[in-house]
């Protein structure tokens, strides 16, 4: 579940250029886009497996920081956002 996540998000971060070019994405907000790249590229590799357990994604370090920086875009992009983020459930 949370490799999906960092997944989803190397996806969209391959696109943060383009999307800066066409007036969609504010220039301001790559810098946060990397740092969230940044953070999960140092939380990969076999010796930080526990980093990427369901648990951690509630309890780690670097996914605090990854939703403080997530937060932030959203509130550049979208204006103050003062509702929490959704509850993502996973259905299999």
């Amino acid at each position: 579940m949370s490799d999906e996540i960092a997944l989803d998000f190397d996806h969209a971060f391959r696109m943060a250029e383009v999307l800066v070019a066409d007036g969609q994405l504010a220039r301001g907000v790559l810098a946060d886009h990397q740092e969230i790249d940044v953070t999960l590229s140092r939380m990969s590799g076999d010796e930080n497996a526990d980093r990427w357990t369901r648990d951690a994604l509630c309890t780690d370090e670097g996914w605090a920081l990854a939703r403080r920086l997530a937060r932030r875009v959203l509130v550049a992009e979208l204006g103050e956002w003062q509702q929490p983020l959704p509850e993502i459930s996973v259905i299999r």
